[in-house]
């Protein structure tokens, strides 16, 4: 750029190109620090100094600065980890998605405040996970369109005297535009703290997940079953099959959240300009979060692949604990024509009086009784369309709006998600091809 600008002679740019790529890679990474040099640097200007001629050699650091370099390696470098997070997750979207096609007909117990609450379907209750990692992906995408501007040309802060064409190097090195303003290119330091925020939204929902499936995995509840390839044994209790690959996405999942709060720390109450805070001692906490990210999603997707799903168990714990209480109420309020609120107030009294020992015509009865008190009159519907009420796949089946368990509300949901996980592939298919070709231009 510097030649093509005339800023610098092409024999001392060709020179320079040459020592660029006589450098010895594997040395400058091994090479320790004596003193020699401020930093590295200062320390690959003197080897290219030394390849090419100072005359040469000294003309390449013409309207650049350390702090415009290292901002811009700093966001090469993020946004391919942002890539490598958004392929970990589809790899869990997409798992989410076949697992949801399997037990779209899967009955299991929803839970609010940790008790059993109404009956639904495996695939509703995955699906609601699909959709919060399939909103991360799209955080992420946000995150990358603000990394992938390139400062490169600010400078110091102020950008240059010299006739530099800022456009022409973003091109160059695979950016999708300028990070305009000079001093911000240098100061900002939200195209990390966005990074940071969208992966620590994405942990907090595994977190939550991890939390369930090892609660299903107890042998007390015994609705899913890790392979051996994810468990561990124990050394003294021979019976034991310890769901340790759930545990390590717990604490890879806590770890970055840490970093991710790290970060945030670490900007904050900083003065905005070029400092150290959110540079050399910042990018290390950056890319170790964004590691222990993509692990935790892998893993977590590896996991999902292999396990066996208690279906009959599920299945049994969805009929029970008078999960289809608000059917019957509903059924209550359609029928009689009762207020939805005596309606419930019927139904509630009914479970009451069961004392906790549940069965269809028990509370059947007891309804019917509770309504000779409270109306002064027994109910007018038939016993059969009370009893289909308390049905937890009649439950499932009418829950038919968009976003219900019903089989063809899932359906339109799965389609949905695997069209939006189609144009997921296709940009980060688009991105990565935009990072792998531009070094030949």
């Amino acid at each position: 750029m510097l030649a093509r600008q005339r800023i610098i002679p092409l024999p001392a740019a060709r020179a320079c190109v040459g020592a660029l790529d006589a450098l010895d890679r594997d040395q400058l990474r091994s090479v320790a620090y004596e003193g020699s040099a401020e930093d590295l640097f200062f320390y690959i200007q003197t080897e290219i100094e030394r390849l090419c001629g100072e005359e040469n050699g000294g003309r390449m650091h013409t309207a650049r600065s350390r702090n415009d370099i290292d901002l811009t390696m700093y966001r090469m470098c993020l946004r391919r980890e942002v890539i490598a997070l958004a392929e970990a997750m589809d790899e869990l979207c997409r798992e989410l998605i076949r697992l949801s096609r399997a037990h779209v007909n899967t009955l299991m117990p929803a839970y609010t405040h940790g008790q059993p609450a109404q009956p639904t379907t495996l695939a509703h209750y995955l699906m609601g996970a699909m959709e919060c990692f399939e909103r991360d992906q799209h955080r992420l995408r946000a995150a990358f369109a603000n990394i992938n501007r390139s400062p490169l040309g600010a400078c110091a802060i102020t950008t240059t005297g010299f006739p530099i064409d800022r456009d022409y190097t973003a091109e160059l090195l695979g950016f999708e535009g300028l990070q305009l303003n000079s001093y911000g290119a240098i100061a900002a330091t939200d195209y990390v703290t966005e990074t940071a925020g969208a992966i620590a939204t994405a942990m907090v929902t595994l977190g939550r997940l991890v939390q369930d499936l090892l609660l299903w995995a107890n042998p007390a509840f015994d609705y899913l079953r890790l392979s051996d390839a994810w468990v561990q044994i124990s050394s003294i209790m021979p019976q034991k099959r310890n769901p340790v690959a759930l545990e390590h996405v717990r604490i890879l999942a806590s770890k970055t959240l840490a970093q991710a709060q790290g970060i945030f720390t670490a900007a904050h109450n900083t003065p905005f300009g070029d400092i150290v805070d959110s540079e050399d001692d910042l990018q290390p906490l950056v890319f170790s979060m964004t590691a222990d990210a993509s692990r935790a999603l892998r893993l977590f997707a590896g996991v999902l692949a292999d396990c066996e799903i208690n279906v009959q168990r599920l299945r049994e714990r969805a009929q029970g604990d008078f999960l289809t209480a608000t059917e019957l109420a509903d059924t209550l309020a359609r029928e009689e024509g009762l207020p939805f609120h005596s309606a419930h107030g019927l139904v509630s009294e009914a479970v009451w009086r069961l004392g906790g020992d549940y069965s269809p015509k028990a509370i059947v009865r007891a309804v019917n009784e509770a309504a000779e008190q409270r109306l002064g009159r027994g109910l007018q519907t038939e016993t059969a369309k009370l009893l289909r009420a308390l049905d937890a796949e009649w439950f499932v089946a009418i829950r038919r709006v968009p976003g219900g368990p019903a089989p063809e509300a899932m359906q339109k949901a799965l389609a949905l998600a695997e069209e939006e996980q189609t144009k997921i592939q296709t940009w980060i298919s688009e991105k990565r091809r935009l990072l792998d070709e531009y070094p030949k231009r």
